[in-house]
């Protein structure tokens, strides 16, 4: 069996990855569903064999001292595909999530207006956020694409691995590899305050570290982007925050109240009809209201000013459910399945 081939069967499938895993045959998400392939299923020595063909000695070497490696694979004429290899009950395992060629525009994703002008702003802090697998990349790589396209800008990228590939339009673009082209993601980002950057872009922030650089960051005129794995922007306000010890929290909430712009929450829902997945989002805009909400650590009264706040482009993950769920693009037990406050949605669709 060829990895070539199996990647190909993914793209061709338009699925999202491709997992490898010991005597079972290769599996394939599509639109968020596994699905067996009808190939043979994989032995330990053929598993390990498929996986360490396309690995260089160093990775074989950081593989085999680590039992962990990310990386990504481009290979001539495919969609790139970010790699995890992993060891599961002594066997040789990988993960592929597919990366397409080509980064989508906001339209072609349906993102709300309010993103893009996320992606205008001069300078501050703004974060993705949601479960793995719910798009946060492709966002993000669609706003660096719209800052290409319309600035001058000078934008490094840090990340693990790279995932889109960015080429030179308006904008000069370096994209550094966690690993490859540097340590760490807080050693990455303390460097490249001295690289002369105009805009910022952290693939996850992940440690006290990273987030407290990219805080000073984002409070000394540079742009900052970067992704966080929480559910919403309440919880991403206590996330923040509570990483840092009891003694700087204060500190830490007048600089966050004073840099964040704003805060995208995002779902992949699968449609109604079956065919494919569907952008759910909330959007915080920090408006004055909100930053002060920040620094008096009000943070449960954050989902209500969101829910009052349309008129800067806010609006909940109920309130797009419930719009989705009328458009006719998720059935109502999708959106039940992801509701937070169940009798006030009710409420909404008998408005």
């Amino acid at each position: 069996m060829e990895l070539r081939d199996l990647l190909l069967l993914a793209i061709q499938k338009k699925a999202s990855d491709l997992h490898l895993t010991y005597d079972t045959p290769p599996i394939l998400r599509i639109d968020g569903k596994l699905f067996l392939t009808n190939k043979d299923p994989l032995s330990r020595d053929e598993l390990k064999k498929i996986i360490y063909s396309i690995l260089s000695d160093t990775q074989k070497e950081k593989f085999e001292r680590d039992r962990e490696l990310d990386f990504s694979l481009a290979l001539s004429g495919m969609d790139r595909f970010r790699v995890n290899v992993h060891i599961q009950r002594g066997a040789v395992e990988a993960a592929f999530r597919r990366i397409p060629l080509f980064i989508p525009n906001m339209e072609e994703l349906g993102l709300p207006p309010a993103i893009a002008d996320f992606a205008r702003k001069a300078n501050g802090l703004v974060l993705l956020t949601g479960p793995t697998g719910t798009g946060k990349t492709t966002t993000l790589a669609s706003m660096i694409n719209l800052i290409n396209e319309e600035r001058e800008k000078l934008i490094i990228l840090i990340e693990d691995p790279i995932e889109y590939v960015h080429f030179n339009k308006k904008s000069i673009i370096k994209q550094r590899e966690v690993f490859s082209d540097t340590l760490s993601f807080a050693e990455a980002l303390k460097r490249c305050l001295r690289q002369d950057p105009d805009i910022i872009v952290v693939g996850e922030m992940r440690d006290l570290e990273t987030i407290s650089t990219a805080l000073t960051a984002a409070e000394t005129g540079h742009l900052v982007l970067a992704t966080l794995h929480t559910p919403d922007a309440p919880q991403t306000v206590e996330r923040i925050i509570d990483v840092f010890p009891p003694h700087q929290q204060e500190q830490v909430k007048l600089q966050l109240s004073s840099c964040l712009q704003g805060v995208v929450s995002q779902l992949l829902l699968p449609k109604a009809d079956g065919e494919g997945r569907c952008l759910a989002t909330e959007i915080m805009v920090a408006t004055p209201g909100i930053r002060n909400l920040i620094r008096e650590m009000a943070i449960e009264q954050i989902p209500t000013a969101i829910q009052t706040g349309s008129a800067y482009g806010m609006h909940t993950m109920d309130k797009c459910l419930q719009r989705l769920y009328q458009d006719g693009m998720i059935t109502y037990e999708t959106a039940m399945g992801y509701v937070k406050n169940v009798e006030e949605f009710k409420q909404l669709l008998s408005k």
